[in-house]
């Protein structure tokens, strides 16, 4: 039975946390050991009651005076577990796992879930094995800047898991509810998905909406995600902007959600506005589309490989406040068909699994 282990920092909210959470749930599913190591989180559960083992270490932490300590830690548990491939997810977690493979020589698997500063702090994540990227800018992005090469470079696309995102098993009642708290009933529904940070473009997003209002009186864009310490200033800031543009009817801020099926299934848009930094995918642009709800996408990034201009949304540049506005007009007044059936047919939970499992595969042949 091949025993895989995932590192990663922590298992809070994230679009990296809940693709580990998935796959660890499909490999015990399809009868392999699966193990995760991270610094804990409320995902933990998760992992355990999906019949998972999660084992908590400090592989977060960004202190370097503490990273060797670090490291034997967690040469002594992966010696101790013997598995069959380490997959590693982000920067710090590789380097520790670098590290602590150099005398255990375990087949290693990285993920480069962003389009990271190239440095050599960032080059780790080229330094699997196999490398998945998650999409074919990232691919471009890591073979110009780290010279990867094709043999260890494998593309394997985000996926929707169709149970979890199914128009046919929605809460309706919970739907009604958080329509009428947010006083959504008879509006124009943009929605804007992700943790509130200078990367998601929200700034952006409030401008198109109230460029927009002129030309679709109902529309009202929500922004669901939290923001973390570090970013509430930011966050108020946003608030502020609300209030100077006189938009407190057409934009609220709805935090962290867990219902996103439905979340999505009330949504006549997604807007995801990126312009500092392209998403590696867009779990949120995929999660939508299999929700029947099209996407205003930035025009680089993991986007290019979801939005089809015209079939899935559109495609605007980086930052085009003015462009936006046009197209959520636009959207405002189109009838869109077949777009579960397009998502699904690219971007579904099986079809990722079974390629990240290729992957496992391949290496413990080696």
């Amino acid at each position: 039975m091949m025993h895989i282990v995932q590192i990663l920092p922590a298992l809070d909210e994230g679009g990296v946390e809940r693709g580990t959470v998935e796959l660890n749930a499909a490999l015990v599913a399809r009868g392999y050991r699966s193990t995760v190591i991270s610094s804990g989180g409320r995902l933990v559960s998760e992992i355990e009651r999906a019949g998972g083992r999660h084992i908590t270490l400090p592989v977060k932490s960004k202190n370097p005076l503490t990273a060797p300590s670090r490291a034997f830690r967690l040469r002594r548990v992966l010696m101790t577990l013997a598995p069959d491939v380490v997959h590693f997810r982000s920067r710090v977690p590789g380097w520790l796992t670098v590290w602590a493979n150099r005398t255990l020589h375990l087949p290693l698997v990285s993920t480069v879930h962003g389009f990271n500063s190239v440095s050599a702090y960032s080059r780790v994540m080229t330094m699997g094995d196999r490398v998945i990227c998650p999409s074919t800018p990232v691919v471009a992005y890591i073979k110009k800047h780290y010279g990867t090469s094709d043999e260890k470079i494998r593309l394997v696309y985000r996926g929707v898991n169709p149970e979890a995102f199914d128009p046919e098993r929605l809460d309706r009642a919970w739907m009604a509810d958080f329509a009428e708290r947010f006083g959504l009933r008879d509006r124009f529904i943009v929605l804007g998905v992700g943790r509130i940070t200078q990367l998601k473009g929200y700034d952006c997003l409030i401008r198109a909406t109230a460029k927009a209002a002129e030309r679709v009186p109902r529309i009202k864009t929500v922004i669901v995600g939290g923001a973390e310490p570090a970013r509430r200033a930011y966050a108020e800031s946003l608030k502020a902007m609300v209030r100077d543009l006189h938009l407190e009817d057409r934009v609220v801020f709805a935090g962290s959600q867990s219902r996103m099926a439905e979340i999505y299934a009330l949504g006549n848009v997604l807007v995801s506005g990126n312009h500092a930094k392209p998403e590696s995918f867009g779990r949120t642009m995929a999660e939508a589309l299999a929700m029947g709800c099209p996407v205003i996408a930035t025009r680089f990034g993991g986007a290019l490989d979801i939005v089809r201009e015209g079939v899935d949304g559109w495609l605007v540049e980086p930052g085009d406040t003015e462009a936006l506005a046009n197209r959520l007009a636009q959207a405002a007044e189109t009838r869109w068909s077949g777009l579960r059936e397009g998502a699904m047919a690219r971007f579904s939970l099986d079809r990722m699994v079974e390629g990240t499992l290729a992957v496992y595969q391949e290496l413990r042949g080696l």
